[in-house]
């Protein structure tokens, strides 16, 4: 158990110190697809609830910025920008969240957690008008670490 960052040498978990490394420029890019009925895909910024793109591309920028809060052990960052797009396509919405920050540790649980969210918050905007919704793919896209 002692190759886990997250886990001593007794079995216990602990929270990775960082303190001795560089800081460094850092970029995580993750993506998540809400997958849907065509019907509902055209009808995501008209929805009984209101306009789940925009609600979505806020609530996942508001989680990227709340990670350290859900994730246990995970270190607060401070996040110089996150980016959310959301993209409809025929059978649903394509979700890229980006996240940077200049830190001694990476933003890929940033970069996750906010195109997770935004997916979630589709679903729940949209549950009412279609019971087949899956969210599917989620999945880090790119991880980038540059010295300052």
């Amino acid at each position: 158990m002692t190759d886990l960052s997250h886990v001593d040498e007794s079995g216990a978990v602990r929270m990775v110190d960082v303190g001795g490394k560089p800081l460094s420029r850092r970029r995580a890019v993750a993506r998540a697809s809400v997958r849907m009925a065509a019907a509902t895909a055209q009808r995501l910024g008209d929805l009984p609830k209101g306009d789940a793109l925009t609600t979505a591309q806020l609530a996942g920028i508001m989680a990227a910025k709340r990670t350290s809060d859900l994730i246990p052990l995970c270190h607060p960052l401070p996040l110089s920008v996150v980016e959310v797009s959301l993209e409809v396509v025929a059978d649903g919405v394509e979700i890229t969240a980006a996240a940077e920050t200049t830190a001694q540790t990476g933003v890929e649980m940033e970069a996750l957690t906010a195109a997770t969210v935004a997916a979630l918050t589709v679903y729940d905007m949209a549950k009412a008008i279609d019971k087949e919704m899956t969210i599917t793919e989620v999945t880090l896209v790119e991880k980038t670490k540059a010295a300052v």
